[in-house]
């Protein structure tokens, strides 16, 4: 059975975890990283042929799993690794991260149980049922623990990661053509852990050669280890300042050219000229300008611009402030915007990145239309995030829009919009974002002549026309005229008949009939779904047709709709896709047997238990073979549910009536104040143990109610029983059913039942949220105008009258 990503996640942050205190997260990533890639080599090549990584005698992963327990286990483990490194040419690559320090892991017994636990996770990963090329499973883990190490690192060392979703947005906005040869060059003088150069050779369909360039050495070795990860071994990474000593030139010592570049600098970097002559740099990199001795954004744009080469195109991300700043840095812009070279440039929302809170920017450069380029196209992206812990972060649906629009030159109100050099030069070259775009939301004002003499103007009205366009007759059928431009509501319960609404319910099912015909057109491919396909493609063709599709809905953004797709896919869908990839359907036949150490506790839910054993079903949940084959029996237990639901509400408040002071179950109650069958019992022993001519009445009235509760406590526990009894058999009825599953059964049950009536579910939440917000609009302004002045003075003045009337009498009273 192939590992599911979530579960490797999972794995990946416990080895994490059991480094967590003897050192900060940018260290222990050097060691869950080390062990990852040794995991990794061990599982693809060891003795396989003609291997990209030579796995020699005594360096594989299972050599250490030999060392659990042992007492020198620290430094076996780094004579391991030195052995796969000195065999690779991997030297201060791999092995960077010092397995026998005691500072860090702990002395004796502490760093032999520490790491031993640490390779027992890795252990039980199970990687060699996994493509680790292909869809990149092992890479996107890499990635999932980078960005989790960046998190944990804080503002000083969160540098060494772009996210992946800024990334994907500058590799999209260079729109890199199909046709590109594998020779086409990328490049990144400032590479970090390579995930920019990995997100834009994934948008290349023949891959790119990439180059890259680190000052730090254990950034550089992420990158190295992130190449390989990620099926690329042949990407050339240097260590060495890049401003300083550029290692990548041409045969006559010019800075090498290239087809495409990307950046995220150090923003704003201080000591940038360090070991650079400025004034007689050889590579002739300042020609339009010195940039601030103190702020290197610019040293970084026009070494980029310089290595690119004369049809060449870069996305470089940079703070805002390059937009705007003066002197040195303004005369720099000038020079950059008159010759032509940015296209474009993309405000991005704060907080996006783990060095900093401040906002950024894409900077898209072009040199092959730079002499005839006009304008400078903008987008204004800083309002597209979700919150995601302490950090903003954009969601796919984001992405999209900014590269949609950024690439097809799209047009949209305070969004995007492409700006005149000439208008640029009549702002002296400032090209700070809001000075071009407004994206502010446009004032909801007040109507003073309504508030004076009520109604609803027609202007508030008529501002809802996108709805009116779409349901043409909703808006005679609400609205009245009381006088000229201003209305009343027609109908009291306007929610109710905005729903329904003819037109409100066609809007609803002609929405529905696209996402059909989108679930339609897929449904065949889905059930083709094969081992050795590919996940992110098969996501790829769903996601951009049902984008497309969703375009032509009415009053919906088809960018949410995506944004739905997007997000169940990362939830649960890739996961069963992947499962697919991996074992075909039959996986939909597998129970997984959870197992755990002694003294280890489950990590997962189980979702059938069968006695003593507990069981996970990856791909189909037992709740979907109970709603096909078992509904029945799921209706009885349901009855018994609702029977028991009801004997203990008629319990709960049986006893809420009859306890505290005097009450007739008071007696029974425990010092905790709850009521007991068994303090119950002993209450209707004593009552019916007094003599019958001494019983009062009140002494009968209380045994009858004891009584009752009793009858209701035995009558609750005997629908528990039931219910007990027929859940288990129920589970016995779906565990059986599993393995007699057949292929066409689980195809249905997974993508009609599972995939297809979830995404159904959340488009239609969808679509009906857009009544709810007609309707939420209109409610906000009947109530606004509901009470014109003239009714509200005279209230105040009748509320007025009554206090002087009540002063008045405590006079009289005094």
């Amino acid at each position: 059975m192939a590992v599911k990503k979530t579960q490797l996640y999972s794995s990946l942050w416990a080895g994490c975890d059991e480094l967590r205190g003897g050192m900060d997260a940018s260290q222990y990533k050097d060691y869950v990283l080390t062990l990852l890639f040794l995991k990794y080599v061990s599982d693809k090549y060891a003795g396989k042929p003609n291997p990209l990584i030579i796995v020699p005698q005594g360096a594989a992963f299972s050599d250490l799993v030999k060392l659990k327990g042992d007492k020198e286990i620290g430094d076996k483990i780094n004579k391991v690794i030195d052995n796969l490194a000195a065999e690779n040419d991997l030297k201060g690559v791999i092995d960077i991260a010092d397995f026998n320090d005691e500072d860090k892991l702990g002395k004796g017994k502490e760093m032999v149980d520490r790491l031993s636990r640490l390779v027992g996770i890795f252990e039980g990963i199970n990687l060699s049922a996994n493509r680790a090329d292909g869809d990149d499973l092992l890479g996107d883990a890499y990635e999932y623990l980078m960005r989790n190490f960046a998190t944990e690192s804080g503002k000083s060392k969160g540098q060494f990661y772009t996210p992946a979703e800024v990334s994907r947005v500058v590799a999209k906005v260079l729109a890199i053509p199909p046709e590109t040869r594998q020779d086409a060059t990328v490049y990144d003088p400032t590479c970090g852990s390579g995930s920019l150069l990995l997100k834009v050779a994934d948008e290349a369909p023949n891959g790119l050669s990439i180059y890259g360039q680190e000052m730090d050495n254990a950034t550089y070795s992420l990158a190295r280890m992130n190449m390989f990860m990620h099926n690329h071994p042949t990407a050339e990474i240097w260590k060495d300042n890049t401003l300083a000593a550029p290692y990548w030139k041409e045969k006559d010592g010019s800075l090498k050219r290239f087809d495409f570049a990307v950046a995220n600098p150090p923003f704003s970097y201080k000591s940038w000229s360090n070991g650079v002559d400025t004034a007689r740099d050889e590579f002739n990199r300042f020609g339009y300008g010195v940039p601030p001795a103190k702020n290197g954004d610019y040293a970084f744009l026009l070494h980029i611009l310089k290595s690119l080469k004369s049809t060449g195109k870069a996305a470089v991300i940079l703070p805002h402030g390059v937009l705007f700043r003066g002197n040195a840095e303004a005369t720099i812009r000038q020079n950059l915007v008159t010759q032509g070279y940015i296209k474009g440039i993309i405000g991005l929302p704060p907080n996006l990145f783990y060095g900093t809170g401040i906002p950024a920017c894409i900077i898209v450069l072009d040199k092959a239309e730079a002499a005839t380029r006009d304008g400078l196209f903008m987008i204004d992206a800083s309002k597209g995030f979700i919150k995601d812990g302490n950090k903003n972060r954009l969601r796919s649906q984001d992405i999209h829009k900014i590269v949609d629009v950024f690439n097809n030159q799209l047009e949209i109100p305070r969004y995007s919009r492409l700006v005149s050099l000439e208008e640029i030069a009549a702002n002296d070259y400032n090209l700070n974002i809001p000075r071009y775009i407004d994206s502010s939301e446009p004032e909801d004002l007040h109507d003073l002549n309504a508030h004076i003499n009520g109604g609803i103007p027609q202007g508030d009205i008529n501002a809802l026309g996108h709805y009116w366009q779409v349901f043409p007759t909703l808006k005679a059928d609400l609205f009245t005229e009381t006088r000229p431009g201003y209305f009343q509501l027609s109908i009291t319960n306007y929610q109710h008949s905005i729903k329904n609404h003819p037109e409100a319910v066609e809007f609803v099912s002609g929405t529905l009939a696209l996402y059909h015909q989108w679930r339609d057109h897929h449904r065949a491919r889905l059930e083709n779904i094969a081992i050795g396909d590919k996940p992110k493609e098969l996501i790829g063709e769903l996601s951009e047709d049902l984008l497309g599709r969703l375009a032509a809905a009415d009053l919906l953004d088809n960018y949410d709709i995506y944004q739905l797709l997007m997000d169940y896919w990362g939830e649960t869908m890739q996961d069963d896709v992947y499962l697919l990839a991996q074992d075909g359907w039959e996986g939909g036949k597998v129970l997984r047997e959870l197992v755990v150490s002694k003294g280890q506790k489950l990590t997962e839910t189980p979702d059938l238990v069968m006695g003593k054993k507990k069981y996970k079903a990856d791909l189909i949940p037992p709740s979907l073979l109970v709603a096909r084959y078992f509904a029945e029996k799921q209706a009885q237990i349901d009855d018994l549910q609702a029977d028991c639901d009801g004997v203990t509400q008629e319990l709960e408040g049986l006893i809420e009536e009859n306890t505290g002071e005097d009450g007739a179950l008071t007696d029974a109650q425990t010092d905790a104040g709850k009521v007991t069958k068994g303090n119950l019992t002993k209450l209707i022993k004593g009552l019916k143990g007094l003599p019958l001519f001494d019983g009062s009445e009140e002494e009968r009235q209380q045994l009858a109610i004891c009584e009752e509760c009793l009858g209701l406590f035995d009558r609750e526990a005997e629908l528990k029983k039931a219910i007990k009894a027929a859940q288990e058999a129920l589970d016995r009825l779906v565990f059986a059913k599993y393995p007699k599953l057949r292929e066409e059964e689980i195809k249905t049950l997974v993508i009609v039942d599972k995939w297809g009536a979830t995404l159904e579910g959340m488009i239609l939440a969808e679509i009906e949220r857009v009544t709810q917000q007609l309707a939420s609009r209109i409610k906000e302004l009947d109530e606004r105008y509901a009470e014109p002045l003239p009714q509200l003075v005279d209230e105040v003045e009748r509320l007025a009258s009554r206090v002087d009337e009540h002063l008045k009498q405590l006079i009289i009273d005094n």
